[in-house]
């Protein structure tokens, strides 16, 4: 079993950065996959990023040129760095970490982009 925690949400203007973190309670280095995902009211939970064990990133359409995904296997965390932030990625985050079949999920932070 893994816990998940992520920090660095808020509320920004238009245009502004944030940096998401998560940190895990183990080591993160089995996870094979690791990510961020949104949902917002009445809608279901999309992916926005993820990265695998050996580096390989993958975004979402509406984030690619303004979100970037890392991970630290020392550090044991994963953080989306988010730049020119606009309304429509208001939402909850969520951090994923895939290993086997199983998915652990964070409790989520609170993303506000005021126009």
């Amino acid at each position: 079993q893994v816990q998940l925690v992520e920090s660095g949400g808020g509320l920004v203007q238009t245009g502004g950065s944030l940096r998401l973190s998560c940190a895990a309670s183990r080591s993160i280095f089995g996870f094979r996959v690791m990510g961020w995902y949104r949902q917002t009211p009445g809608k279901q939970r999309e992916l926005v990023a993820t990265i695998s064990s050996g580096g390989i990133t993958n975004y979402t359409d509406s984030v690619k040129g303004r979100f970037t995904i890392s991970r630290d296997n020392a550090k044991n965390t994963v953080s989306l760095q988010m730049n020119s932030l606009k309304p429509e990625d208001t939402a909850v985050y969520y951090c994923n970490a895939v290993a086997g079949i199983f998915s652990h999920w964070g409790q989520g932070t609170q993303v506000t982009v005021s126009s």
